[in-house]
This record gives structure tokens, C-alpha cells and sequence, in this order.
């Protein structure tokens, strides 16, 4: 399961460079699918073979002076509520201000972890002004520079051994699967359609975390367990900017979860927020089946149908293999082939296609249609695995990788997709050299 370390402090102390230093090394590789715009808040980080998010909270102060304060205290509420570890960031050269002492006054109350990160520590003489910090009461220190990156290697060494391992051992091994989308998209209602009637089939199994719940789902030959966020249930105590915070709370769901059932709401269409969530989803290489819910409230014939579902497809392009089921929550319209296609796509994610297989379709792909030649230098792919991975990926061995552009890739990835259903599962493609 992810963990979530939220960056929280004062504007200006340096969250957004310590962000981009501990998610930059990892976004080569997590951003392998196309079109993916990078996020500047949201990113994914590994050290020490151990993975987990991170979330920068600033970027999303509303700048003007009065609002300042109150910003920075929903953004440190969002923090407290939402993530498992929090860095406090202060700022070495300004010393300790009054929102400094605001926010320790509410991390103080948390039982999360806190480390207090001391930032633009670069000189000896900045080290030694490290110590007036140990008045916030916060415990140890950290002093690092978010800018050359020293000190950040102890703060993580320390911060992977303190992340929260999240026993799934209570969990059988059976599907997860999160609804998400946007607010008011109709999350409870598919939920309660699923598990409402027959409550007595549910056994919620409260996570170790107060994060998340599973409840789990067993009849018509079905069994598997539906993964809610307690940050999906509660109207919580920020309302403001709702688009930042309903990404925010999907993200625990989509990390929990091995296939998302994504709402849009049929009477808006596919909206940026959607795009976004997806987005995700595909970040986090989950499988996903879109669910275009409140259909009953569409008046329809077979060509709205089709130019719904092309608009849809136009914008989630270039991962366009992906189910799209029009449905509603309230008249429980297709909700059993809900069920079926999300099987079907956990079962696409664990597929693993046997090496012989995949090189006879694939050299042939390679042979039709060969990689262009670059520099007047023929590339040449000589074998391909399936990597074991727990999403599916490939690595392509061949005598030139970094020429390969990323229309050939998608070329690659559409074939694979041809030959092999990996419907609903984003896919990674790796090339390496032999």
C-alpha cells in the first residue's frame, strides 16, 4: 500500500525545490505513459527500494496577505488528515516567524509523525543557527538544503524506516477495487448500489489506518472487496478549493485500490478534473474502467452514445484501451457488467504473456514496420520480456535504446495491445540495451 509524506511550512521557506528533489529522480521512470502532464504538487518517490507520494501543499494559497494564514492552516489540516508522515519545513535565514509557531501549535496535537526540516542549510555558520528551531518543540532537527541536496539522504534514510508498514495480511487476496471522481459524481450511490441492500453480506474491515475501509463483497459468484476512504465519506472541514482537494483524496483510494471504477457525471461530460483524476490512475498503473454515471438522465439514441464515447476517448488519448460503461447508480442500469469488466481488467493486470509468445507477435510487428533509422543508424530490436513487475511492463532489447522516439513506442504498446488484452491497464515499455 503508498504511503504519503505531505510538505507543509510558510510560503517561501522552499517546499516546491524539496518536492521536486525528492520526486524528481523517480518521474522519469513513473511518467513512461504519454501525456501525461507532470504535476507540480503530486509526485512519487522511491529511496531505498521503498515507495510512497509525496504532496508539496503550498502552490495552493490564494495570494493575498489575510488570506495567507488561513490558507496555510486548511493546507496544514489537509496534511494532518490525509497523509501518514508530515515534513515541516522551516527556513534557516528567516528564523522562527509567528506562522511558524501557528502551524507547530497544530502539529503538536497530531499523533502522525512530524519531522521538522530545517531548509537552506548550505554553511557552516547557517548549521549552527539550526539550533534556535529546537524552541518549536518539535523534537529533532533536520537541517538539509532543498537546492544542492545535502541532508536530504539522512532525513530519508530515517523517514523509510519510520513509514508506517501497512499490514495487508488481514486482507484476503482478492480484488480492490476504489470508486473515485469528482464531487457529486454519484461515488455513494455506485457504492451503496453495490453493497446497500444486502448490508449484511458486508464485514467492513477497518484498515490499520483510520484511512481506509474495506468492505467486501460476496454473492452472484462475485468476491472482492470495495476500498472507501474515510476522506471520501466525511464532508471534512475544507470545503475551499474542492477541485485540489477531492485529488488529494483519491489519491489514498488509488493507491489502496488494484482497479478504480472512475465516475464522470454523464450530464457534464468529460471535464479537466476527470482528465486529472485519470491521470492519476494511469500514474499509479492501476487498472481503470470509466464509468459514465446519471445516464438515465440523458436523453439518448445510439449516436449520442457514440459521440459520447468518442469525445471521452479524444480526451484521455493516448491510452484510449480503456472500458467505458454508461450506467447509473440510481436505476442500477448495468451495474452487473460493472462487476464483470472490472474483474476482467484485475485480471489484465496480472497477466503475464510467456516469452515465446511475445517475441513470435512481436519481431513480426518489429519487421513490418522497423524502427526509424536515426543518424543513418539502423536500430535493431532483437528480443522482448515481460518484466516482473506488478503492472504490466516490457523491456525491448536493442543495439541503439535512446534513439527510439515516442511515437515507435506507442506503436510498440498498440501492438502489445493487439495481440494480448490488456484492456484497462496502463501499460510501461522499457528499452534497453542488449
Amino acid at each position: 500500500m503508498g504511503n504519503i509524506i505531505a510538505i507543509v511550512g510558510r510560503p517561501n521557506v522552499g517546499k516546491s525545490t524539496l518536492f521536486n528533489r525528492l520526486t524528481e529522480s523517480r518521474e522519469a521512470i513513473v511518467d513512461e505513459m504519454a501525456g501525461v502532464t507532470r504535476d507540480r504538487h503530486y509526485g512519487k518517490s522511491v529511496w531505498n527500494g521503498v515507495e510512497f507520494s509525496v504532496i508539496d501543499t503550498g502552490g495552493y494559497v490564494i495570494r493575498s496577505g489575510d488570506i495567507y494564514e488561513d490558507e496555510i492552516r486548511k493546507q496544514v489540516l489537509l496534511a494532518i488528515e490525509e497523509s501518514d508522515i508530515i515534513l515541516f519545513l522551516v527556513d534557516v535565514t528567516g528564523g522562527i516567524t509567528d506562522l511558524d509557531e501557528g502551524i507547530a501549535r497544530m502539529l503538536r496535537k497530531t499523533e502522525k509523525i512530524i519531522y521538522l526540516v530545517v531548509n537552506k542549510v548550505d554553511n557552516p555558520d547557517r548549521a549552527y543557527d539550526t539550533n534556535e528551531f529546537y524552541k518549536l518543540g518539535m523534537g529533532e532537527i533536520y537541517p538539509l538544503s532543498a537546492i544542492n541536496g545535502s541532508g536530504t539522504g539522512e532525513l530519508l534514510d530515517d523517514l523509510v524506516r519510520k513509514l508506517p508498514r501497512k499490514p495487508d495480511e488481514d486482507l484476503e487476496d482478492i480484488p480492490k477495487f476504489a470508486i473515485i471522481g469528482r464531487p457529486n459524481v454519484g461515488k455513494s450511490s455506485l457504492a451503496n448500489a453495490l453493497l446497500g441492500e444486502e448490508r449484511n453480506i458486508v464485514t467492513p474491515l477497518s484498515g490499520t489506518t483510520r484511512d481506509s475501509i474495506y468492505s467486501r463483497y460476496r454473492k452472484y459468484n462475485y468476491d472482492f472487496y470495495i476500498v472507501d476512504t474515510a476522506g471520501l465519506r466525511k464532508k471534512g472541514k475544507v470545503t475551499e478549493n474542492v477541485e485540489f482537494y477531492s485529488v488529494m483524496r483519491s489519491i489514498r483510494s488509488i493507491e489502496n485500490a488494484d482497479v478504480c471504477l472512475t465516475l464522470i457525471d454523464s450530464t457534464r461530460g468529460m471535464e479537466g478534473q476527470d482528465v486529472n483524476i485519470i491521470s492519476l490512475v494511469k500514474r499509479n498503473r492501476k487498472g481503470i474502467v470509466l464509468l459514465v454515471n446519471k445516464w438515465d438522465l440523458i436523453e439518448k439514441d445510439t449516436k449520442t452514445l457514440r459521440l459520447f464515447r468518442e469525445k471521452i476517448i479524444e480526451k484521455i488519448a493516448p491510452f484510449r484501451d480503456i472500458p467505458i460503461i454508461f450506467t447509473s447508480a440510481i436505476t442500477r442500469q448495468r451495474l452487473h457488467k460493472v462487476l464483470e469488466t472490472a474483474i476482467r481488467v484485475y485480471e489484465n493486470r496480472k497477466k503475464k504473456v510467456p516469452t515465446g509468445r511475445l517475441n513470435n507477435s512481436m519481431l513480426e510487428a518489429i519487421e513490418n514496420n522497423p524502427p526509424p533509422a536515426v543518424k543513418g543508424k539502423q536500430i535493431k530490436i532483437k528480443y522482448v520480456v515481460q518484466l516482473p513487475t506488478l503492472a504490466p511492463s516490457f523491456a525491448f532489447f536493442c543495439n541503439l535504446p535512446q534513439y527510439i522516439k515516442e511515437p515507435y513506442k506507442r506503436y510498440l504498446e498498440n501492438r502489445i495491445r493487439e495481440h494480448f488484452d490488456f484492456t484497462g491497464v496502463p501499460i510501461q515499455i522499457f528499452f534497453r540495451k542488449k
